[in-house]
């Protein structure tokens, strides 16, 4: 995976930490942190000025197919192919929570301007809300086909 800056077309970094495919990238509302999850099951977090790994997130069991930070950067979440969202607090690297109700794959997570609800989109064909201080799901949205 590279880091290119978009004015030059200039190549400034390699990020090269992944061992599989990577599927999912999300800057950090400030732009200094990227997050890349990918089908090694890990989340990793590289700085972007220098490209050095900061830290990698473990904890799904399959595929990562989506991640979304949240506006105030605080939390990171993460969804994949094992049918669930992690929500990593940003400032002790680790998972706080672990949603879990989708009967299928998990192809995209958001998480609101106000960071108080994860959204998650499967192929179970539903959308799914659920709050980032409890990890209760809120509604199912159905009558995807």
């Amino acid at each position: 995976m590279c880091l290119w800056d978009v004015g030059s077309g200039q190549r400034l970094s390699i990020l090269q930490d992944h061992t599989q495919d990577v599927r999912s990238v999300a800057f950090s509302p400030d732009g200094k942190v990227l997050a890349s999850g990918s089908t090694d099951q890990t989340v990793r977090l590289w700085e972007v000025s220098s490209g050095q790994c900061l830290t990698i997130l473990q904890g799904h069991t399959r595929w990562i197919n989506s991640i979304a930070f949240s506006l105030d950067s605080k939390i990171l979440a993460s969804g994949g192919s094992d049918q669930v969202i992690r929500l990593w607090e940003m400032s002790s690297k680790t998972c706080s929570k672990t949603l879990q109700g989708h009967n299928g794959i998990i192809r995209s997570v958001a998480i609101s301007s106000d960071g108080k609800i994860v959204a998650s989109g499967s192929t179970d064909q539903t959308v799914r809300l659920w709050a980032v201080s409890s990890g209760q799901r809120l509604t199912i949205l159905e009558g995807h086909t």
